[in-house]
């Protein structure tokens, strides 16, 4: 029986050695992503993002601007503001090209790719080394035997998503 007495020290002792680690111990997690100090920073303004591409699609602007007061709004706890603020976010949308891929072997492409590139500049009043001004970039592939207005809603909402979130993370969640 001396072996049950020696299991439960042991027992015993791993139990103090985890009760004595466990409170030293400490997870921070932020469900939002964002890096932002709330005691320095409290606005954001974002401008009108225009179409400057050579392919417009007139609903893009909005879409994107939408999705990207929206993002911003779940996930920091900034006031979005028209006037002077301690952050801003402007830019332009640079590109909406279709470009054929997958090309069969009767030189005709299967799949066609829709590319949106946004330029931004991001700019911090409060400090000047963390500006960003950066192109991004997205896109989605379809079939070449759909016709680009029968999926170009679904296309650009999902590639406005990929961007925005690619534009939160290099400004304001500080990747």
């Amino acid at each position: 029986m001396d072996w049950t007495k020696h299991l439960r020290l042991t027992v015993f002792c791993a139990v103090m050695i985890i009760a004595a680690i466990v409170p030293s111990c400490r997870i921070s997690i932020t469900m939002n992503g964002s890096a932002i100090d709330y005691n320095v920073y409290k606005t954001v303004r974002v401008s009108n993002f225009p179409i400057r591409a050579a392919l417009v699609y007139p609903p893009l602007q909005s879409m994107f601007e939408n999705e990207l007061l929206d993002y911003i709004s779940k996930n920091t706890r900034l006031q979005t503001t028209d006037g002077p603020s301690d952050l801003e976010i402007e830019g332009e949308i640079t590109g909406y090209n279709l470009t054929p891929q997958a090309v069969t072997e009767n030189a005709l492409a299967s799949m066609t790719r829709l590319t949106i590139t946004v330029r931004v500049k991001y700019t911090d009043n409060k400090e000047e080394n963390k500006d960003v001004d950066q192109t991004f970039s997205a896109y989605r592939d379809f079939p070449a035997t759909e016709m680009l207005t029968d999926v170009q809603d679904s296309l650009c909402e999902e590639i406005c998503e990929e961007l925005v979130e690619l534009i939160f993370n290099a400004t304001l969640g500080n990747w």
